[in-house]
């Protein structure tokens, strides 16, 4: 029902994040947008052919939603990392009733000729404290993904990091069948984003 779609790395100020992410992956980032309804911009990379990676942070002096941001942003503080993964669906609404109460209501989005439902969690965050994935619909062949210079990076390994591990994997199970993903007891809820690049292997 899900596939992985793209992962979101979230940082304080876009500018210095990127400074920060190209400097770790070797690469360029790629220009990305703004979303006027959540008041976030970003910057984009290739993960292969339908797969991408989104540098996302709050834009200075844009109006939020009446309601916090997706993603937790509106708490985000720290170092630039890994925070949210995004699957699609074909179904959001069935994806939503199969999830966890608190994966979110849809909102319909869109910038430029990309359309796209997401499910955005009414308090701004995702169950298991962030580690349950954000959940996508785009609406028609329009995708970012073969948009994206090919760079040379793929995504190796997710690593959900969580004290309830059993719990979270019995949510995904039914959902999502997917290698790269491993969940991991851990005191406190984290991610962890395995790239491999030209220069080689980069955590996030």
């Amino acid at each position: 029902m899900l596939t992985l779609d793209h992962i979101a790395v979230s940082t304080e100020a876009l500018e210095d994040g990127a400074a920060e992410v190209e400097a770790a992956l070797g690469v360029p980032l790629a220009p990305g947008g703004q979303h006027a309804a959540m008041g976030t911009w970003n910057r984009l990379l290739s993960l292969g052919p339908e797969e991408y990676f989104e540098l996302i942070a709050i834009e200075p002096g844009a109006p939020g939603p009446d309601q916090p941001r997706w993603f937790d942003l509106d708490n985000f503080t720290g170092a630039t990392r890994a925070t949210t993964w995004i699957c699609r669906t074909d179904n959001l609404d069935a994806a939503l009733a199969a999830a966890p109460e608190g994966a979110g209501v849809p909102w319909d989005l869109e910038r430029g000729d990309l359309s796209w439902r997401m499910a955005v969690p009414e308090d701004g965050k995702l169950p298991f404290g962030g580690l349950f994935p954000a959940m996508i619909q785009w609406n028609g062949p329009a995708h970012p993904a073969p948009r994206l210079p090919d760079r040379g990076v793929r995504l190796t390994a997710l690593r959900l990091h969580s004290p309830e591990a059993d719990a979270l994997r019995a949510a995904l199970a039914p959902l999502i069948d997917d290698a790269r993903l491993q969940v991991i007891g851990s005191d406190t809820p984290r991610m962890e984003a395995v790239l491999s690049t030209p220069r080689g292997e980069v955590l996030l």
